[in-house]
C-alpha cells in the first residue's frame, strides 16, 4: 500500500454508508483530486489533501481506491469520461475527412485545455486504458474510420488508421506540453494533423484510383451490412478483402 509521509492510515473506519452515499463520497473524492491536480499539479494530490478537500476522513480513500495510485487511476478514468462527454458524433457527415480533422482537433483541444489531467491519462505508457469511457471513445474513432473506409477514402486498414489517428493526437498534445512556452508554435499541431490525414486517407475516393486495395477496403467496410452471403461466405470474403487491402 502506498502512503505519503505523515499519513497515519489504517483499515479501521466509520460504519459503512448506504450504497448511494458511498458512490457520492467516491465521486466527491475523485472530483476533489481532479481539482487539486488541475490547480496545483500531481504532487499536490496526496491522500491527506484530497480527503480534506472532499470533507472526509483519509481512511476513506484507502477503502475506495486501495492507495494513492488507485486514486490517480480513478482520476484518469474520470478524465476519459469527461473527454467522452465533450465528443460530438455525426453519424452521417457530409465530408468524412473534415469530420476526421474535427475529431482530431477536439482531442488535441481537450489535452491542451486540461494539461495535468491529460498527462495523467496518457503520459504513462504503463497506465491502463481499459475504462468503459475510453473504450466508448475509441468506438467513436473507429466509427469515423469505418465511414472513411466505406467512402473509399481510407489509405490503410481500419485498425492501423485508428491507431495512427489516436497516436498522433496523443503525441501532439504531449509534445506540445513538453515544450517551453516560447517554442509552442501552432503550426506544429496543424502539420501533425495534416500528416495524419495524408497517412490514412486519399485525396480522392480510392475506388477511382488504379489497383484493388482501395476498392477492397470500401467493400470490406460495407460487408457486415449485406445479407446475401452466408456467415461463412462473409468470413471468407472478409479474409480475402483484408489481404487485398493490406497489399495496398
Amino acid at each position: 500500500m502506498n502512503t505519503e509521509s505523515g499519513d497515519d492510515v489504517t483499515a479501521a473506519s466509520a460504519p459503512e454508508a448506504p450504497a448511494g452515499g458511498r458512490e457520492r463520497t467516491r465521486q466527491r473524492l475523485v472530483e476533489a483530486a481532479a481539482e487539486l491536480l488541475a490547480r496545483e499539479g500531481r504532487d499536490a494530490v496526496t491522500t491527506r489533501a484530497v480527503a480534506a478537500a472532499a470533507g472526509v476522513q483519509a481512511p476513506a480513500i484507502y477503502r475506495f481506491f486501495g492507495d494513492r495510485d488507485g486514486l490517480l487511476e480513478a482520476v484518469a478514468e474520470y478524465g476519459h469520461a469527461a473527454f467522452l462527454a465533450a465528443k460530438r458524433v455525426d453519424p452521417a457527415p457530409g465530408d468524412p475527412v473534415e469530420d476526421l480533422r474535427a475529431g482530431w482537433d477536439l482531442a488535441v483541444e481537450f489535452g491542451l485545455t486540461n494539461p495535468a489531467l491529460y498527462a495523467l491519462m496518457y503520459g504513462d505508457p504503463a497506465r491502463r486504458t481499459g475504462s468503459a469511457a475510453f473504450r466508448a471513445g475509441m468506438r467513436i474513432l473507429e466509427g469515423r474510420v469505418h465511414r472513411l473506409a466505406a467512402s473509399g477514402l481510407l489509405r490503410v486498414g481500419e485498425r492501423l488508421a485508428a491507431t495512427l489517428i489516436h497516436a498522433t493526437a496523443r503525441g501532439a498534445v504531449l509534445t506540445w506540453l513538453s515544450l517551453p512556452a516560447d517554442r509552442r508554435d501552432p503550426g506544429l499541431l496543424t502539420a501533425m494533423r495534416e500528416s495524419m490525414v495524408a497517412a490514412v486517407t486519399n485525396e480522392k475516393p480510392a475506388v477511382r484510383e488504379p489497383g484493388p486495395a482501395g476498392a477492397a477496403r470500401a467493400l470490406r467496410a460495407a460487408l457486415p451490412e449485406q445479407t446475401t452471403l452466408s456467415p461463412a461466405e462473409q468470413q471468407l470474403l472478409g479474409e480475402w478483402l483484408d489481404r487485398l487491402a493490406d497489399d495496398g
